[in-house]
């Protein structure tokens, strides 16, 4: 339907009828609608008094298909009724007889049950699993070697390449006699109620992104029409901000010229339709910031990616799964170490570990399983990496080394590995910020491609999938987790039309390249567990906790000025003190858990179908305890995790020497006896050589056209904490519970900025030309404002 409107219809009740505990909804147009409520407005003579009662208001925001026949017919459907429960929740057990048949009903039709056909259609409501086989464009290539295929991209999930699973499409074409899923290059599949609403598409999520990268992107890559050309000189990054793009082929219509709008800086850019980058915030403070050893340290506790750094227990490094002992060595002794600790930061390596003082960034063994593939491939050059730092004794962190290493690659068929470290001298000081620029550049790509990608959006999917094919819409443990769902499966499938495809915006600009989801699998399969994805397990298995029963978080900080985990475990106390109100509230005898036959299927399937490679880390749903571990531990990483490594990308990554998203040429130091030529022109030039080794201005632009549009809220945002649903307000005890909860976000919204403003001695987030950390601040205006924590995980 294209407009809003309200429908009345009369129905006719028996005096007794009873508590409406649900109603069924029947299409007659010819289209679909959405159904936003049912209001049932009572006859004085049904209530149990002589006055008028209050409207009954049945939430749906759904969309319900026609029941035209021809329609019907045509589609070879049968008529349906949409049921739509009314606010009180209900476990199983306790479910009014009238609405068993319905509760079971609804999960039938949510699993697929009544549907033999495999195909869906979008106006489906079907949900199941499938593996990632959908990321290359061979979907027309039939009877063919797709592996011989430079495009051809693995299936991801299974015992050769363990992952989470997505939502099935039910696509099909055939290769080599087999069965596999197809994208259409438009859309993607998703059950229909995961589909942006309306209201929020026109501005957000996957319709802004979707336009980004088909309508913004492209005159980008025609400007800068050459791939690989470089910047000439450090002041032309500044062309970005200053010269603008002209785009006028693109803002014919209404919706393009309001989206770039939000590029548009000047009153005459708008006239000439010319959009320019905005200035982000870290080169808005600090130009020169980039440039330097206490921001490149100060970014793994406060940047994007805090969720890499781990303090380092033992004097030996040389931990590897490597199987090459020559490739698991490291030049990073014992001794030079020591050496370097005690000149530079007046403390042994015994004392910086027995004090717990240093800490450590290891890229070393999952970019050496990819370094020599990766190097083939024309403008790229990858080394693993081990990065140390030192807490010094103003609280501050310092870099204190940096290893590189590669295996044999072609033409160079000796391994290569070096340490760099922080130097005055003018050679030394330059391989140390070109060591950095790798660093930075490995450290962008897992951010990416992990934190964000694979242990947000991607391990979210099978949660979502597996409540709505077996947690019916009135339980409570759904109508909890709900908010935090939406939007997810929709914005997770633009990113396999467009972003983790073969060719797209990751592989085109990323340093692993079309090695990218691959090198994701393997760190699902290596590193990820679901008992370490609360934020105080984090940070007790990376070492930066120690187990505190006296904190309410039950950790205390190894680096008291961490402002990520500072800020994001009093969010987690909020969400886990939320969390245990209203779960207590349900389950108040401990063994309804077990018991409550949807709920243990949920979380069986979400092991079993969702994640079935990962056989380790699962917390065994036994009793109250765990159920609130298990929701708290889901939202944490829909809200909390999310807004800390997605929020401030524009901010810390939009000027990319910050955050270089890809390296392109060796060390120089590789050059020193087998291409002097090379050498002595780093030699005249170190910063030419920099910039050759930084991303191409094409790369660089599309990066920046997605970060800013990643890193906005709309005017529609739902952030945690705000509104409340309404089945909670139906219940008084949870009512109560969650305007606590609004309230303890009030308080740490206050407390961060406090923190911000006023405590000086938190140097990690306070200072001259610092960038405040505001990433986990409940609340956000519209724009890229480099704050705000979302319900759940929509861009």
């Amino acid at each position: 339907m294209g407009s809003w409107q309200n429908i009345v219809a009369y129905i006719d009740l028996e005096a007794g009828f009873g508590e409406v505990g649900a109603v069924l909804v029947e299409n007659e147009h010819l289209t679909e609608m959405h159904v936003i409520d049912v209001v049932l407005e009572r006859f004085t003579e049904l209530s149990h008094t002589k006055d008028d009662v209050d409207p009954i208001v049945i939430s749906c925001n759904s969309w319900v298909q026609s029941s035209d026949p021809e329609w019907l017919c045509r589609e070879g459907l049968a008529p349906e009724q949409r049921v739509f429960f009314a606010k009180k929740s209900y476990l199983p057990m306790d479910t009014p007889v009238g609405l068993r048949r319905l509760r079971t009903f609804e999960l039938e039709i949510l699993r697929g049950d009544t549907r033999r056909r495999e195909e869906r259609k979008p106006y489906d409501r079907i949900y199941d699993y499938d593996i990632y086989n959908d990321l290359d464009d061979l979907a027309g290539v039939i009877g063919d070697d797709p592996e011989r295929n430079p495009n051809y991209r693995p299936p991801l999930g299974g015992p050769k390449h363990p992952y989470p699973r997505r939502c099935k499409t039910g696509f099909f074409i055939n290769r080599k006699g087999g069965f596999l899923e197809r994208v259409f290059r438009d859309a993607v599949y998703v059950p229909r109620d995961e589909a942006f609403s309306e209201l929020k598409s026109e501005e957000f999520g996957f319709r802004l992104l979707f336009t980004t990268l088909h309508k913004v992107i492209p005159p980008l890559v025609t400007k800068f029409n050459d791939p690989n050309k470089r910047f000439p000189f450090m002041t032309a990054i500044n062309m970005l901000f200053n010269e603008g793009v002209k785009c006028s082929e693109i803002v014919k219509h209404g919706f393009w010229r309001d989206l770039l709008a939000r590029f548009i800086r000047r009153t005459s850019d708008a006239a000439e339709n010319v959009f320019r980058f905005n200035l982000p915030q870290t080169f808005e403070r600090d130009g020169f910031s980039w440039f330097k050893d206490e921001e490149f340290a100060r970014q793994t506790v406060a940047g994007i990616n805090p969720l890499r750094i781990k303090l380092v227990t033992e004097p030996e490094l040389e931990k590897s799964d490597l199987t090459d002992k020559q490739l698991r060595k490291s030049h990073l002794t014992d001794k030079l170490l020591d050496d370097e600790l005690k000149r530079r930061h007046n403390i042994t390596l015994k004392e910086a570990l027995d004090r717990k003082r240093l800490f450590i960034i290891d890229y070393h063994d999952v970019f050496m399983k990819y370094a020599a593939r990766v190097s083939e491939i024309s403008g790229r050059f990858l080394y693993g990496s081990r990065t140390l730092f030192i807490n010094d004794e103003g609280n501050t962190l310092k870099p204190v080394a940096i290893e590189l290493s590669r295996p044999a690659i072609k033409d160079f068929p000796e391994p290569y590995r070096k340490v760099f470290m922080p130097r005055n001298e003018a050679t030394k000081g330059w391989l140390w910020k070109l060591a950095k620029a790798h660093v930075l550049a490995h450290d962008s790509s897992y951010h990416q491609l992990i934190s964000h990608w694979l242990r947000a959006h991607c391990c979210m999917e099978p949660y979502i999938i597996a409540a709505n094919r077996q947690l019916s819409a009135m339980h409570p443990i759904y109508r909890l987790l709900h908010p935090h769902f939406r939007y997810t499966m929709e914005i997770n499938a633009l990113a396999r039309l467009a972003l983790i495809n073969v060719g797209g915006v990751i592989e085109s600009t990323f340093s692993p390249e079309k090695y990218s989801l691959e090198m994701s699998s393997y760190i699902y399969d290596k590193e990820w567990r679901f008992d370490r994805e609360a934020l105080p397990d984090d940070l007790l298995h990376r070492g930066m906790a120690v187990e505190d029963s006296s904190a309410e978080s039950g950790v205390r900080l190894v680096i008291e000025d961490y402002p990520y985990a500072m800020d994001g475990l009093d969010l987690w106390c909020c969400i886990k003190k939320w969390v245990t109100q209203y779960v207590n509230h349900y389950y108040k005898d401990p063994g309804l858990v077990v018991t409550d036959e949807e709920l243990q299927g949920w979380w069986k399937e979400v092991k079993t179908k969702g994640h079935p490679d990962k056989k380790e880390g699962w917390i065994n749903l036994s009793n109250p305890e765990d159920l609130i571990k298990i929701v708290s531990t889901i939202i944490w990483v829909a809200s909390g995790h999310h807004a800390a490594v997605n929020f401030g990308q524009y901010a810390y990554a939009g000027y990319f020497p910050n955050r270089p998203t890809i390296t392109r040429t060796k060390m120089p130091s590789e050059y020193i006896y087998t291409d002097p030529d090379n050498w002595d022109k780093f030699i005249a030039s170190p910063v030419t050589t920099l910039l050759e080794c930084f991303p191409s201005m094409q790369q660089a632009a599309k990066v920046m056209a997605l970060l800013d549009v990643l890193s906005s809220h709309s005017s529609k945002e739902e952030y945690i904490g705000q509104n409340i649903e309404p089945s909670w307000k139906a219940e008084e005890a949870i009512r109560i519970a969650f305007s606590e909860f609004h309230a303890g976000l009030d308080k740490l919204d206050h407390d961060i900025t406090y923190r911000n403003g006023k405590d000086k001695n938190l140097k990690h987030r306070y200072g001259a030309g610092v960038l405040p950390y505001d990433l986990l601040r409940p609340k956000s205006d519209v724009g890229v404002t480099g704050k705000g924590v979302p319900n759940s995980i929509s861009i």
